[in-house]
């Protein structure tokens, strides 16, 4: 499992309760709704990003549907993260949402295609999935594929290369069917499986195995 990182505040005790299950990792970063936190620095991220536990920097991104006013402290900020993955070669967990232009004009301008990462619980079209994995981004699907709402999310889900291809729970939100407004856990990635495998027309333990060597592949640090 990879514990996402939100803010610096709670960094310290989320490394320090998985620091002994061989099994979860973490990444670190200041998610991009979070505005009144502690602002993390260059070095500080990369500092923070060298501890064995750590396999990816973010979440980041921008997020324009829950944040609103003058947004330039989001995007100075993902600039920032980009800038850390890059120091410390460690992928990118990346969050778009309402702001895909922006999004994917940061990437591009900063270079993210050099350390790559992943567009986690993606909810936009065929179009900007295509220009992620342009530049070497894997695609990542959450419970919400799942809702009757995610025709348009799952024929994405049916497109991107199956070598490319991750899902997720994004715990504790986003349950999936059949435990949608409740709360969510690791193990109901299983669902995801299944709503992924049959709109792809395959088998889910060949789903399950194909994201399971994905996920090692990008995040090599938890293998």
């Amino acid at each position: 499992m990879l514990c996402v990182s939100i803010d610096m505040e709670s960094y310290p005790k989320m490394l320090s309760l998985v620091e002994s299950y061989d099994q979860i990792s973490v990444s670190v970063g200041v998610h991009p709704n979070e505005e009144h936190r502690h602002e993390p620095e260059l070095d500080e991220l990369v500092k923070l990003a060298a501890h064995p536990k750590n396999v990816a920097i973010g979440e980041t991104g921008l997020d324009y549907f829950r944040s609103s006013g003058e947004l330039e402290w989001q995007r100075k900020r993902f600039r920032t993260h980009i800038a850390a993955a890059k120091a410390c070669n460690k992928p990118l967990i990346i969050h778009s949402r309402a702001a895909r232009e922006d999004t994917l004009q940061i990437m591009q301008e900063e270079d993210a295609r050099d350390v790559g990462g992943v567009m986690h619980c993606f909810t936009e079209d065929w179009n900007m999935a295509k220009q992620a994995l342009n530049l070497g981004f894997y695609i990542s699907f959450s419970g919400i594929i799942t809702f009757k709402s995610a025709a348009e999310i799952r024929e994405v889900a049916k497109k991107v290369p199956l070598d490319r291809l991750l899902i997720e729970t994004d715990s504790p939100y986003l349950a999936p069917i059949p435990n949608r407004g409740k709360p969510n856990y690791p193990g109901y990635v299983s669902y995801i499986a299944e709503c992924v495998a049959e709109n792809r027309g395959m088998d889910k333990d060949a789903l399950a195995g194909a994201t399971k060597d994905n996920f090692f592949r990008l995040f090599s640090g938890t293998e």
